[in-house]
């Protein structure tokens, strides 16, 4: 009995002793080696956009190429979900449904040329990822912790 009353004291004492310890965290930016950057393309046809007026279905067309070049960039980031659907009926494809989506956020991205060719509005694309590591540093640090230093 007398072992057991020691053996709670001991556990005890060394569990509030610890509560009175404090530590020091340091931490450190952790920054990439190099930076990717990515370039999209984005095209719509002129003729074809939904407008009577010439310089309307030229602003449309611009806008469409962008969401384009968008649509292309989040691909490359975020990757594409592709769904699909097959029905055979007697040895033989009855329906056929190919679904493709992508769905992320793109920031930091910049126009570096938006340009019409023939019938076909053209608009480049460039996500440079040392610009994005920079805004998110602002933002949401990414930090290790470089050491720890308990404090008695």
């Amino acid at each position: 009995m007398r072992n057991i009353s020691l053996v709670v004291t001991l556990c005890g004492v060394l569990t509030g002793c610890s509560q009175f310890a404090d530590r020091h965290i340091e931490y450190q930016q952790e920054t990439p080696v190099s930076f990717p950057v990515l370039t999209a393309l984005g095209a719509a046809p002129i003729s074809a956009q939904q407008a009577t007026d010439p310089t309307q279905r030229m602003l449309l067309a611009m806008r469409a190429s962008k969401l384009e070049a968008y649509r292309e960039l989040a691909e490359r980031v975020y990757g594409q979900r592709i769904d699909s659907k097959n029905t055979v009926s007697a040895m033989i494809a009855q329906n056929d449904v190919l679904e493709a989506s992508v769905q992320g956020v793109i920031r930091g991205a910049r126009v570096v040329k938006s340009y019409a060719v023939d019938d076909t509005y053209v608009t480049e694309l460039e996500l440079n990822f040392a610009e994005v590591f920079a805004t998110l540093q602002h933002t949401q640090p990414r930090q290790n912790i470089r050491s720890v230093r308990y404090l008695w």
